[in-house]
């Protein structure tokens, strides 16, 4: 069992670091190809920082640990409101005063209404569910595109292409990243599903819990710091849109991919305890942003202490987990 948590710590550790490597070595290729900045941030950052979670789920899934898969998308998303959005409004508060953030609020209300749509009405994503969820990823795309490129530059969701970009010129250090990102993905999510799995087998507990807690926990890692340090230096509101962002991609984009890789089916605890507390989570803070209400640090220590109180419980599910 002790190998098992060396591995799974190994694995996520590769993956986020190919992850990140990945992202800068595309952006910095696409920059050197004098790809449109706006088209990058659309496409290979958008999709590139979700990366992570969808090599996971489709390395899950067709590998028969679709429980990871699910538990990684539904964890990820409590994770990202309750913790990453929890622990800095504590620092500092949270302004939901952006431009443009209460539609990408109503598309995540939308993205969490189809997902748990299909986990109640079918108990699963196949490949049919997982291409309406794909689908809808690309229109909400094509959807920010036609907006961008309208003027309205003031996106709240868009990632800033500087952020990543490490080169404009192609050169060894980006393509060294481009293979070292693209090696590393499927290694990191090999072993950390692998290994996953068997840590839930030795534990005696279910695929999901694995995904929801270790899984779901460190793949939020990097917003959580990108977003603590935003708060440190007083500027938290311009984290709030890239975890709604991020929320989406991983509803549908991820959830759309471990779709069309096979099938995933949700457990009896999912559809009793997880999913409800990842809608409660989203109509919390879709409540603080379509009525512009700031995040302070009460509220920060609810969520927190909410998410908290969310690990013990399954803790406590799982019989001492």
């Amino acid at each position: 069992m002790t190998a098992d948590i060396i591995l799974v710590v190994l694995g996520l550790t590769i993956l986020l670091v190919a992850g990140d490597l990945l992202v800068r070595g595309a952006v910095s290729f696409a920059a050197a190809l004098k790809v449109s900045p706006l088209l990058v941030s659309l496409t290979i950052v958008a999709f590139g920082t979700s990366a992570p979670e969808l090599v996971v789920s489709v390395q899950a899934v067709t590998s028969g640990n679709d429980g990871i898969a699910l538990g990684n998308i539904i964890g990820s998303n409590i994770a990202n409101i309750l913790m990453v959005l929890g622990l800095p409004a504590i620092i500092y508060p949270i302004t939901t005063h952006v431009i443009g953030l209460r539609r990408h609020a109503v598309f995540m209300l939308l993205a969490t209404a189809l997902f748990a749509g299909a986990a109640y009405t079918t108990g699963q994503i196949d490949t049919k569910i997982g291409g309406g969820l794909f689908l809808g990823i690309l229109l909400y795309v094509g959807y920010m595109w036609i907006k961008a490129s309208r003027g309205g530059s003031n996106n709240p969701v868009l990632d800033e292409v500087e952020e990543y970009q490490e080169s404009t010129a192609l050169n060894f250090k980006t393509i060294l990243f481009l293979v070292v990102g693209l090696i590393g993905l499927p290694l990191g999510a090999h072993l950390l599903v692998n290994s996953g799995s068997n840590l839930a087998a030795g534990l005696g507990v279910r695929d999901e819990l694995i995904g929801l807690t270790i899984v779901a926990f460190g793949t939020s890692l990097p917003e959580l710091a990108t977003v603590v340090a935003a708060a440190i230096h007083k500027k938290s509101d311009v984290a709030i849109g890239g975890i709604i962002g991020s929320n989406i991609f991983n509803l549908l984009a991820v959830g759309g991919a471990a779709g069309l890789a096979g099938t995933a089916t949700f457990d009896s605890q999912s559809l009793s305890v997880e999913i409800p507390v990842m809608i409660a989570a989203s109509l919390a803070i879709s409540l603080f942003v379509l009525t512009r209400r700031d995040i302070g640090r009460v509220t920060g220590v609810f969520f927190f202490g909410a998410y908290v109180g969310f690990i013990v419980a399954l803790a406590g599910l799982a019989g001492g987990f």
